[in-house]
């Protein structure tokens, strides 16, 4: 996750955020990020034994974590031990970025001026923000909107009534009528009977040659940011959550659902309607039939299937053994 250009940070010290912790240093937060990629000076969480691996090596100047998780963080990452981790990181980076936990509509949108864009052609009733970059030979439709600060590259097609917000999209990429791309994603926190918002401070990366059908939605990153990678195809009505991170050359057909910060491999192939949880490793190759519920990581050249998912042949053998 590169510097944030789409939210406005407040320079923030550390004792500020932290006023009832005794800490040893008390420096500018730089950023919030997720444990592999915080550098010095800024805040990371780790929250699960699931990232302990990661966790262990982490460069970040400070962590909020657990008791029973701030074991395992290098000796040199302040450590700030709370009861509810989200809850925590949500309070600290809405002081940080405090207009990143609503989607408030971009107010600089204009008709594009043409003498800027010479070589874009446009649809009616386009509106554009400030600072929007497209490249060369690109085309926007009718009724689209390109929000602040995105950048679009060469030769795009992107489609009749799109918004696209927070996200920064590569070249010959061509995105299908009816798409939202880079909205606040689906992250609040429930406690004492109110919904705590989390501000969504990550944006979403499309890589070159990627081809998004028609009517999909596809959130910004949380703390992380969501991507989709090289040459991949996206069906119709495809839901693509925060943080979701999806490799080169993938195939994912009608309606299919990532949860949040779920990661998939080069090559993979995802039937229609399947639904893929949160947090979950999908391996290189994989193949996952449709309708299957993925609940659990997959291994590289898996072939999946059912609810839930599991090996091919154990699923071919479930349903022989139920039709006897």
């Amino acid at each position: 996750m590169s510097s944030n250009i789409f939210f406005k940070k407040k320079n923030i010290k550390i004792k500020n955020l932290f006023p009832k912790k005794k800490l040893e240093f008390n420096f500018q937060v730089k950023d919030i990020k997720p444990l592999h990629l915080a550098r010095k000076n800024e805040i990371t969480f780790f929250d699960s034994i699931k990232y302990k691996e990661i966790a262990e090596v982490t460069q970040a100047s400070l962590c909020i974590t657990t008791n029973n998780l701030e074991k395992y963080l290098p000796v040199k990452c302040e450590k700030i031990v709370v009861k509810n981790v989200l809850f925590e990181l949500a309070r600290v980076t809405q002081l940080i970025y405090p207009t990143a936990d609503k989607d408030t509509p971009d107010l600089s949108l204009k008709i594009p001026n043409k003498s800027k864009y010479k070589k874009v052609r446009f649809g009616n009733n386009v509106l554009i923000g400030k600072n929007v970059k497209i490249g060369k030979n690109s085309i926007i439709g009718s009724n689209s909107i390109i929000e602040q600060n995105v950048s679009i590259g060469n030769n795009c097609l992107i489609g009749s009534g799109i918004v696209i917000k927070n996200s920064l999209i590569g070249e010959n990429v061509v995105i299908q009528d009816g798409c939202k791309i880079g909205q606040k994603g689906f992250g609040f926190i429930p406690i004492q009977g109110k919904n705590i918002k989390f501000p969504h401070i990550g944006k979403v990366i499309i890589k070159d040659n990627v081809e998004i059908a028609a009517n999909c939605t596809i959130d910004r990153g949380s703390v992380d940011d969501t991507v989709i990678g090289i040459n991949t195809y996206l069906d119709n009505q495809v839901h693509i959550a925060h943080n979701v991170q999806i490799g080169s050359n993938c195939m994912i057909a009608g309606q299919v659902g990532f949860a949040g910060s779920s990661r998939l491999g080069n090559n993979v192939s995802i039937g229609g309607q399947a639904g893929i949880s949160g947090h979950l490793k999908i391996g290189n190759n994989v193949k996952i039939g449709g309708g299957s519920g993925v609940v659990k990581d997959i291994d590289d050249n898996e072939i999946v299937m059912g609810y839930p998912a599991v090996p091919l042949k154990e699923f071919l053998r479930k349903e022989k053994k139920g039709n006897e």
